[in-house]
């Protein structure tokens, strides 16, 4: 198989210099791409390329000149920059261009596929968010969050004492105390991740919104994701949007915070840029896509802008900020190109759950069904692999 996947780790770190050269960026980073592992500790699936340089040049950027930052308060990412975020121009073409070439890709196949989406797995924040959750309908989530892999799945590919979980658990506010006891109960110290302030609207009073906050880390949540007003969004309200997120920042304390800007309902690419701007300047942890309620939820288009701003904001301040894909995640095809993606954009550094997640609830079924048909050549019957 040649194309992407097979592309040589020399090509790969040629196409990250030219990139960088472009840029005006330092050697320094090109040195620590080039000290990077490029393969998967096990399944010896290849990665490819960290970009393109003929597409990347006309993606959006903000203002990347080599300006100092002022000390960043203790609980904050880094003072507002208003004059950045007015400088930013989204190349829409552009970005439609690049999400077809992801799109356009073939998958791997084989012991590489199952590596990858072993490796998939481990990114997925498990989630239930309806309205008839139940104390054991979070037990059998927190349950699949420990075992996610059939055990003799797992032994067939000399996998089963790597310790394979998903990333976190995500449930409401009101079930975090059930998520916290059913962990506890299975001797799992896997994080439990809320949604919070008004999830997933948005649209109630501040106060409301950081007593949740407090209330769901009290209960024991470990991670926190907050939605935004897309009001502030919709009407440029940026400062007002800086002050909401460092609020919800301060009501988490030490807790990670998870920024969902619901891209969805921001009405372009170019607030998409500037809303991930705001929210990392504000200290978020994460910025999310989506809640998994709006009509459009996660996609390439909106991802790669998102990941560009969180380039440029690593390259400008210095600080790592994660991102989550959420909502309409389904297949373990769909999951292969995400995290293929973020390689690209990001690297490898991103490539591990403490900068990388997946909001899913259907997902894992799909790359546990993909995982049987690869060790025992059939695909499963719905019974085979119970799901929470």
């Amino acid at each position: 198989m040649t194309s992407f996947w097979r592309v040589s780790a020399l090509r790969s770190l040629m196409i990250v210099a030219e990139h960088l050269e472009v840029l005006g960026k330092p050697s320094r980073l090109v040195e620590t791409c080039a000290t990077k592992n490029l393969f998967l500790r096990r399944g010896g699936g290849r990665a490819g390329p960290l970009g393109n340089s003929a597409l990347n040049q006309d993606l959006a950027r903000g203002d990347l000149h080599s300006t100092s930052v002022q000390e960043q308060a203790a609980l904050t990412g880094a003072v507002l920059d208003l004059s950045w975020i007015s400088k930013v121009q989204v190349n829409h073409a552009a970005v439609l261009r690049r999400a077809q070439q992801i799109q356009a890709r073939r998958s791997v196949k084989k012991e590489w596929q199952a590596a990858w989406l072993l490796k998939a797995v481990t990114f997925i924040d498990l989630t239930t968010l309806s309205g008839d959750d139940t104390f054991s309908n979070v037990q059998r989530l927190c349950y699949k969050a420990k075992y996610p892999i059939r055990a003799d799945l797992l032994k067939a590919l000399n996998m089963h004492d790597q310790g394979i979980t998903t990333a976190a658990v995500c449930v409401y506010p009101a079930r975090v105390c059930d998520a916290v006891k059913a962990l506890k109960a299975a001797g799992c110290s896997i994080p439990v991740a809320s949604v919070a302030t008004g999830f997933p609207a948005g649209q109630t009073h501040l106060k409301t919104r950081l007593e949740e906050v407090r209330l769901a880390v009290e209960d024991g949540a470990t991670e926190i994701d907050v939605v935004i007003n897309r009001t502030l969004v919709l009407t440029g309200q940026w400062k007002a949007l800086y002050d909401e997120i460092s609020e919800f920042r301060k009501a988490c304390g030490e807790v990670h915070l998870k920024t969902i800007l619901a891209t969805g309902e921001l009405g372009s690419l170019t607030n998409v840029y500037k809303a991930s701007l705001v929210a990392m300047m504000a200290g978020s942890d994460f910025i999310k896509t989506s809640t998994g309620k709006e009509t459009v939820n996660a996609t390439f288009p909106v991802a790669i802008v998102m990941l560009r701003a969180i380039r440029d904001f690593f390259w400008k301040t210095g600080n790592k900020v994660g991102f989550k894909p959420a909502g309409g995640i389904r297949t373990a095809k769909e999951s292969l190109a995400w995290l293929s993606l973020v390689k690209e954009e990001l690297g490898d550094e991103w490539l591990t759950p403490e900068l990388f997640r997946i909001g899913a609830s259907s997902l894992l079924s799909d790359i546990e069904r993909q995982i049987y048909h690869h060790v025992t050549g059939r695909y499963a019957a719905y019974h085979d692999l119970p799901m929470s």
